[in-house]
Order: structure tokens, then C-alpha cells, then sequence
């Protein structure tokens, strides 16, 4: 009983986290809507996304990437968008030759457009390749959207990235629920401006 009692404590706390991470959300909403806003105009350009992350949040770039080019949603237009986890051979001889923290930068030197859009997913935005990489995408002239969590660790203040959207939390766990949430509003809001006729020819940002 006493076990039992310790693992629905700790099941209680799991999930008072999730929520509280949930119900921040919010907070992000004007930053979300701008980083829709600005998305939408490099796809009207005829730009994609190239989306990227390590372990889980590697998981959930490529969850985004189809997301974009298979909508699971009758209606709604197909986007270019490629992870550039998905290609192992390159990943490892990238990694072998000029270390792990290139392997994304690397890709985006050789595949990315100035009109693209290069999204980050770190979970406590620390991670060496997804930092390299923003800084990479912004100097290639991408547009340069970050997820993260906790306070957004060393991607957040970078002058390189032009969005960062936090999911409020700590546990990569909590912050990996948090940023489906997150990413599939993207998804979502994209579309939306696609939906306003005229909205994306008025040079709503750059």
C-alpha cells in the first residue's frame, strides 16, 4: 500500500505539472501568432521548412515535417517541409568528420533557401547542433523559429533567433506535451493566414 500510495503521488505531481505547463501556453500567444504570421509569408514565397532536434524533440521535428506535407486534415494545402534528422548516412558522416554539434548546420548550408524557415526544437534549448543550426539558418537569411523550454536556455537570447516560444517547464517530459500543443497550433494559425486572401501580398513581415 505504501508503494502504491508513492507511485499516485507521483503520478499526481506528473500530471499538475502537465497541466500548469498547459495553461501557460497562453503566455505565448502573441509570440506564436507572429511566428505564424511570419511563416505563412516565407511559404507564400515559396519557401519550406526545415525542422530539426535530438532525441524526442528529434521525434517531434519529424512529427512537424508531416504535419506540413501530408495534412492529416481534409482542406488543407500541403507545405514543402523537410526534418533533417531523417537521413542517418549524412547525420553520422557529418558527425564523424566535423563533430555532432554541425550535423544540422551542415544540411542547412547544402539544402536551405534564403526564403526558407528553419525550426529548432530543444527541450532546454542548450542543445549545441540546434543552436549552431539557428545561427547557421539566420546567417544563410532563413527565417529562424526556436522551441524550447524552461527559460529557453542559451538559444532564447540570441540575436539569431527571431521566434522562440517556450513551453513553461523544466521536465523534458512535460515540455515535449507541451510543445505538440505548440507546434500544432503553428500548423494551424499558418494555414489560417493562408485562408485570408490578400493578407500575404500586403508584406505583413519579412
Amino acid at each position: 500500500m505504501h508503494r502504491s500510495a508513492e507511485v499516485v503521488s507521483a503520478t499526481g505531481g506528473l500530471l499538475a505539472a502537465r497541466d500548469a505547463a498547459g495553461e501557460r501556453i497562453p503566455e505565448e500567444a502573441e509570440r506564436i501568432a507572429a511566428a505564424c504570421r511570419d511563416m505563412a509569408v516565407r511559404f507564400h514565397r515559396g519557401g519550406k521548412i526545415l525542422v530539426f532536434g535530438n532525441g524526442g524533440a528529434g521525434a517531434d521535428a519529424n512529427h512537424v515535417a508531416v504535419e506540413f506535407v501530408h495534412p492529416v486534415v481534409v482542406g488543407k494545402r500541403a507545405l514543402p517541409a523537410l526534418s533533417l534528422n531523417n537521413d542517418v548516412a549524412t547525420i553520422t558522416d557529418v558527425a564523424r568528420k566535423d563533430g555532432f554539434a554541425d550535423v544540422f548546420a551542415h544540411q542547412l548550408r547544402c539544402l536551405a533557401d534564403p526564403r526558407d524557415i528553419a525550426l529548432g526544437v530543444t527541450p532546454d534549448g542548450h542543445c549545441p547542433n540546434v543552436v549552431r543550426a539557428v545561427d547557421t539558418a539566420k546567417e544563410l537569411g532563413l527565417l529562424t523559429v526556436v522551441l524550447a523550454g524552461g527559460d529557453g536556455g542559451d538559444v532564447a537570447g540570441r540575436p539569431s533567433a527571431d521566434h522562440v516560444l517556450l513551453a513553461h517547464a523544466d521536465d523534458p517530459l512535460v515540455v515535449k506535451e507541451a510543445h505538440v500543443t505548440i507546434y500544432h497550433i503553428l500548423w494551424e494559425l499558418v494555414h489560417v493566414f493562408f485562408e485570408q486572401p490578400g493578407v500575404l501580398d500586403q508584406g505583413v513581415s519579412a
